[in-house]
């Protein structure tokens, strides 16, 4: 089966930055609607950072973005962990994570998708998402198998995943 991060909804602001654990433990029990398959994206060249949006082949481990992620759901879910990074462009703690990430190698099957917090307002609630700079992880039903907040380095990511 495969899943995808849902489309933009309204735009929603809350204020401060997360920093503490999420004591929401909400778990989804629906899956997230399929996007369409499409060709795994080449391999980065050795050593090339990971960012948001470049160029990853699945199983390679990679920072990217949510449309990235949407073009092969399954790709990414059967090339191991996928966590979702819900981050706000005007938050200070998700900036600095995201440059942390961006910078960073990651590990073979570790798969971060910067989610934008306010856009993704469908995915907040399927993933009782209650403050920005909140990590899920997902399982290739798209069913949370694991939720944080706090993670800013890739290493931090890493030994979360369950």
């Amino acid at each position: 089966m495969t899943i995808a991060a849902a489309g933009v909804a309204v735009t929603a602001l809350l204020a401060g930055c997360g920093g503490g654990e999420d004591p929401s433990g909400a778990t989804a029990s629906q899956a997230v609607p399929a996007a369409p398959a499409s060709p795994s994206p080449s391999a980065p060249e050795p050593g090339a950072a990971a960012s948001p949006g470049a160029s990853q082949t699945p199983a390679a481990g990679a920072y990217i973005d949510a449309a990235q992620y949407q073009a092969d759901p399954a790709g990414y879910a059967a090339g191991g962990d996928v966590v979702l990074f819900f981050n706000a462009s005007w938050c200070p703690t998700c900036k600095a994570a995201d440059a942390n990430f961006s910078e960073a190698a990651f590990p073979a099957g570790l798969t971060v998708v910067s989610v934008d917090y306010d856009q993704s307002t469908d995915l907040r609630q399927r993933y009782g998402v209650t403050v920005q700079h909140t990590f899920v992880q997902i399982d290739a039903n798209g069913s949370e198998v694991a939720k944080w907040t706090g993670s800013r380095t890739v290493e931090q990511v890493a030994a979360k995943v369950v």
